[in-house]
């Protein structure tokens, strides 16, 4: 990999990561067409590292609010009176709701990395979760902003997160999904789905670190890579609050079911390998 890959795929990491179209999928086949060998866990190991550009940049956009709910929940450990604050309470929604995602990444964490990481996999998971966030606006109700939020919610919406491990399927495709599901207006739904990947994705990415520079990614690719991303994915998470508060996320159905065909007709006829 050289400095060129890695910013084209710091590129692709931001655009994509918090945009309900799969960054894995989209990094996956960025990958490939840059000739990288998309099952080299080196290469793996550096797709998970650059996603912690992106997760920095929530961590700067939302930075008042996620002070505002570690301060209010380390208070709320020892002081009763802070325990009703909804900053406390969203604390715990985020330590709960990351535990399955954890449970999942740990138990299958070769088949993620081996089996999964296949453009077939990528294809078939664009469009069939594609049928997942169609449903799911047919059925909201949006009736529930953030202070509704329950504990069930972030249950659910945690669970349904597991399923994003899936090349394709869009962490936050699944989880804006999930909220909408459950009577959550998209506002409300995107912003859960933000603090969830925080812990999830700065987890994933450090795990990954030292194999992402065993291979032949060196030290200065890695880092550029990931500065691009926090830059781009800095301007899509404002960019993306604000289309959500007005359009559904079906909005990107036809790309993500056109880029899944796209694919099956490219793998089908030889002219692209699926690893």
């Amino acid at each position: 990999m050289n400095y060129f890959d890695a910013i084209i795929l710091g590129i692709v990491e931001g655009l994509t990561e918090f945009l309900p179209v799969s960054s894995t999928g989209h990094l996956t086949i960025a990958e490939k067409i840059l000739g990288l060998e998309v099952d080299d866990p080196a290469v793996t190991g550096y797709t998970a590292v650059i996603q912690v550009g992106a997760i920095l940049a929530v961590i700067v956009y939302f930075a008042r609010d996620i002070w505002n709910i570690i301060r209010t929940w380390v208070l709320g450990l020892v002081k009763p009176e802070y325990r009703g604050h909804r900053d406390f309470r969203m604390g715990w929604y985020v330590i709960v709701g990351t535990i399955p995602v954890g449970i999942v990444g740990l138990a299958f964490k070769d088949v993620i990395k081996d089996d999964l990481r296949s453009l077939w996999v990528v294809a078939v998971a664009l469009i069939a979760w594609s049928a997942a966030m169609w449903a799911a606006e047919r059925v909201a109700r949006q009736d529930r902003s953030e202070k509704g939020l329950t504990l069930t919610d972030a249950i659910v919406v945690g669970v349904v997160q597991c399923v994003s491990l899936i090349p394709g399927v869009s962490r936050s495709g699944a989880t804006i999904s999930a909220g909408l599901f459950r009577g959550l207006d998209r506002v409300a739904a995107t912003r859960l789905s933000f603090f969830l990947s925080i812990p999830a994705l700065l987890a994933a990415g450090l795990f990954e670190l030292k194999d992402a520079l065993s291979g032949d990614i060196g030290v200065g690719e890695t880092v550029v890579g990931t500065v691009v991303a926090f830059v781009v994915a800095y301007a899509s998470v404002a960019w993306l609050l604000r289309f959500v508060a007005h359009h559904p996320i079906t909005w990107f159905v036809p790309y993500r079911v056109a880029l899944g065909g796209l694919l099956i007709v490219l793998l089908a006829s030889g002219v692209m390998s699926a690893t």
